[in-house]
């Protein structure tokens, strides 16, 4: 399967370009920490995933469970971000059914991935 037809590129993108907006309405001194963390945490999963798309076998497997932790900070941080009223509930839940389709997709991938 290319890239283009992974829906888990499609899925990331779109959690992406919504996150980046929404954390601008962070509070100014979170910026250079919790918000820049759940960035950093949401750009890694993506390069993860880049990365792991242009290897095979062990070295692809490696970069799919480092997309994984990084996924897995990314749910802490939002869960933060929630606790603290910096999201609206249906912020948080919009941004949780994203995380969680990317998490399955990615779930997914590591199996079959693991399979091989």
């Amino acid at each position: 399967m290319t890239r283009a037809e992974m829906p888990i590129f499609t899925r990331s993108y779109d959690f992406l370009t919504w996150l980046v907006p929404v954390s601008n309405h962070f509070p100014r001194a979170q910026r250079h920490t919790v918000t820049q963390r759940l960035l950093e945490a949401a750009f890694e999963l993506r390069e993860q995933l880049e990365l792991a798309n242009r290897r095979m076998g062990a070295e692809r497997l490696e970069r799919l469970r480092a997309a994984d932790e990084a996924l897995d900070r990314v749910r802490l941080y939002l869960r933060l971000a929630a606790q603290w009223q910096w999201l609206t509930p249906g912020q948080y839940r919009h941004a949780a059914g994203m995380v969680n389709e990317i998490g399955r997709l990615l779930g997914g991938w590591i199996k079959v991935t693991t399979a091989h």
